[in-house]
């Protein structure tokens, strides 16, 4: 699928070109992502599309089909917080804790190929379908550049259209900053997903699995975005800036002063670490509902979507919103 193929390449553009560099499967699930799923022939589609449609409802008035999956919601999640390193910047696989929270483990990965330092995937989460949104470590570290907002986006604005609940894990140090980035318009695609997730009127409800920083909270849908339920983890890190740089800032002129300016800043980044990064300070304002035990995450999460079930958000009658593009 390309816009002009091989020989209109070399014709008015004058270099060689093959199908499959213009467009092949592999190109759309991983450059452009256009493809939402790629698979090897007619039989794993039409499965693929069987399964698909088990996540739907019908149309728009309805409600997703709800399936009894066998996997209890009182299900404790032992040995989840294993799945992350005592170190705060190490890396670490998104997808277990994903397939150890979620109904049989089961995801189904939408755009798998494509922005792999964001998740999105739908999957069941005691018999209720929900659209999973979830920060990648384990690629550029979690952080959301231009790829991974129009990946949030699209699959925020599919699930609400289709009445789907939406899960926010969330683990990411910031949006990301630089010239190529801003190049791109960094800002502009970042906006869809504030946009997206404003416009929503399904239930969402966010995790803070570790970092929550700058832009990036917005982002993954906090509180002031709209999230009806934020909980965080004990090992979760939410502040507007990283400790460093809050460091720095706070105590330059004693560290610019100091006889041994390094030791002093180490110092005084541990000392803010303590005192401010954690999650407690935002539950005191109100910006975390609830700091929750790791193992309780499962059960935690589907009461929250028990109680928030056939919500309904009545907003003010308009054409359209104006959606940044």
């Amino acid at each position: 699928m390309y816009m002009g193929g091989p020989a209109f390449v070399k014709t008015m553009l004058s270099y060689e070109a093959t199908t499959e560099e213009l467009g092949g499967a592999r190109v759309h699930e991983e450059i452009t992502g256009l493809a939402d799923f790629v698979v090897e022939d007619d039989r794993q589609a039409i499965d693929l599309v069987k399964e698909l449609l088990s996540f739907l409802p019908s149309n728009s008035m309805e409600s997703p089909p709800y399936q009894d999956m066998g996997d209890a919601s009182e299900r404790f999640n032992e040995g989840i917080l294993d799945f992350i390193p005592d170190n705060p910047k190490a890396t670490y696989d998104m997808h277990k804790i994903i397939a150890e929270v979620v109904d049989r483990g089961h995801l189904l990965e939408v755009k798998a190929g494509f922005a792999k330092n964001m998740i999105t995937g739908l999957a069941r989460l005691g018999g209720h379908v929900v659209g999973v949104v979830a920060n990648q470590p384990m690629v550029k570290g979690g952080v959301i550049d231009v790829d991974a907002s129009d990946k949030l986006a699209r699959f925020v604005r599919i699930c609400d259209s289709f009445n789907i609940p939406l899960i926010q894990f969330q683990d990411s140090p910031a949006v990301m900053i630089g010239k190529d980035e801003e190049y791109k318009g960094i800002i502009r695609h970042g906006s869809k997903m504030l946009y997206a997730y404003t416009e929503a009127t399904v239930p969402k409800i966010t995790l803070v699995v570790r970092k929550s920083y700058a832009g990036a909270q917005l982002c993954m849908c906090n509180k002031p975005i709209g999230a009806d339920v934020m909980y965080a983890w004990p090992t979760a890190e939410i502040a507007l800036v990283g400790p460093e740089t809050a460091a720095s800032i706070i105590f330059a002129k004693e560290i610019a002063a100091a006889d041994r300016p390094a030791e002093v800043r180490k110092a005084r980044i541990e000392q803010y670490t303590q005192a401010y990064i954690n999650p407690y300070i935002a539950a005191e304002r109100g910006y975390v509902d609830d700091v929750i035990e790791p193992r309780e995450t499962r059960l935690r999460l589907v009461a929250a979507l028990d109680a928030f079930a056939g919500k309904k958000e009545g907003r003010p009658w308009k054409k359209h919103g104006n959606m940044q593009m």
